[in-house]
């Protein structure tokens, strides 16, 4: 069934995918996915007094592991991490994942290491340190180099979603403006979003208001190098000034996701998200 398949970077095949979108994954999966891991998860204390959030683990693994894997299911495996508060153990996991999922031996006389099995990831991460400090919209900012001139994929470090990541980037691409969001209807409130009527255009983005039903900020942006500019510096927190200026220009437009998306912002999410795990429930596993 040609146009129901879709070859991947390492030769393996997506298998739901149509015609259109695997023509769209040929072209983007070099697009880099930029991770925000810097926070100091201050309601997440009983974690992350000794880790940063995205090193919280959920079955066992760091939540930055199962962000990666969604990007990664469609072929996106190339990663920037901005890191900061306790960005050092997110370098050691990083450091010591190859060894860490594979026996080895070990010659004490030398050092030398003989790996076995040689199960790993083909995904290239890049670790860069943003401050400690610093803000969002800064962490970003300092992100330049990486970043490059071309469109470019973000998300926040303790969310994860079965979003359809290709959907996404096609949505992002036809509307030509310089910012997608990915509008969510969880129980948290994050950031709320203000829509021209039913249409995806953002009119105002308003940081974690105080309201009930309604459609807020998932993360899973997808954006123009241009965005960058939005960004004055360290202090900048993008979902205030940038996003909303983005809004005001009608440069930031929505893709409203119906389907799961959660948060790890508590200790209750993170019992929440592991039930769902050791169920062999979690809708976010979209990796075989």
């Amino acid at each position: 069934m040609e146009g129901r398949t879709s070859k991947r970077r390492d030769g393996t095949i997506h298998a739901a995918l149509p015609l259109q979108k695997r023509h769209l994954l040929v072209i983007l999966t070099e697009m880099k996915v930029v991770i925000l891991a810097g926070g100091y998860g201050t309601r997440l204390l009983e974690e992350t007094v000794i880790k940063p959030k995205p090193m919280v683990e959920i079955g066992g693994r760091p939540m930055i592991w199962h962000i990666m894997n969604i990007y990664a299911t469609y072929g996106f495996k190339e990663f920037i991490v901005a890191l900061g508060y306790k960005g050092e153990m997110i370098k050691s996991y990083f450091l010591n994942q190859y060894h860490s999922e594979n026996d080895f031996t070990i010659d004490l006389k030398n050092g030398h290491v003989q790996v076995h099995d040689q199960t790993k990831s083909d995904w290239l991460v890049h670790l860069i340190d943003t401050g400690s400090m610093t803000d969002t919209g800064g962490r970003i900012k300092r992100l330049a180099k990486w970043i490059g001139k071309d469109p470019f994929m973000l998300t926040y470090g303790d969310g994860v979603s079965n979003i359809d990541v290709p959907s996404l980037i096609q949505f992002h691409k036809k509307h030509g403006k310089l910012a997608t969001v990915t509008a969510v209807r969880p129980p948290a409130r994050f950031g709320a979003l203000s829509f021209n009527g039913d249409d995806v255009q953002l009119n105002d983005f308003v940081e974690k208001p105080q309201m009930g039903e309604g459609w807020i900020n998932g993360g899973f942006f997808v954006m123009q190098p241009e965005v960058l500019e939005y960004i004055q510096g360290d202090a900048d927190i993008f979902e205030r000034a940038p996003l909303q200026k983005l809004a005001k220009d009608q440069q930031l437009l929505a893709y409203k996701h119906e389907g799961f998306w959660q948060c790890m912002d508590t200790l209750r999410d993170v019992r929440l998200l592991e039930s769902m795990w050791v169920g062999g429930a979690a809708p976010w596993k979209v990796w075989s």
